[in-house]
């Protein structure tokens, strides 16, 4: 198996087999890993992450780990810096998520 297809797999057995982080080539340049963004995000709303990804955005160090989070009929968006760990945004996701 080619490295970049084991992380890959890695990256969805570490998700629970359902979900994937989008923006998988951005992670050499993250200094969080997956996982630790994935509690920051849980312990500032906690709930059900339904989708998470990886993404070049404005703000903190410009690449940040993008959370939805269900919590009842609620879903947030929570962004953690993928550098620094800081929480970039917690807010209600809209009805037109980007």
């Amino acid at each position: 198996m080619k490295p970049r297809h084991a992380a890959a797999l890695a990256l969805v057995i570490v998700a629970g087999g359902l979900l994937a982080l989008n923006g998988e080539r951005y992670l050499r340049q993250a200094t969080v890993s997956p996982s630790d963004a994935r509690a920051l995000a849980l312990k500032a709303f906690p709930g059900k992450i339904v989708s998470e990804e990886l993404e070049r955005e404005a703000g903190g160090s410009g690449l940040r780990y993008s959370f939805v989070i269900r919590q009842g009929k609620t879903k947030h968006e929570v962004g953690i810096d993928a550098k620094t760990g800081k929480v970039l945004e917690n807010s209600i996701e809209g009805e037109n998520p980007d």
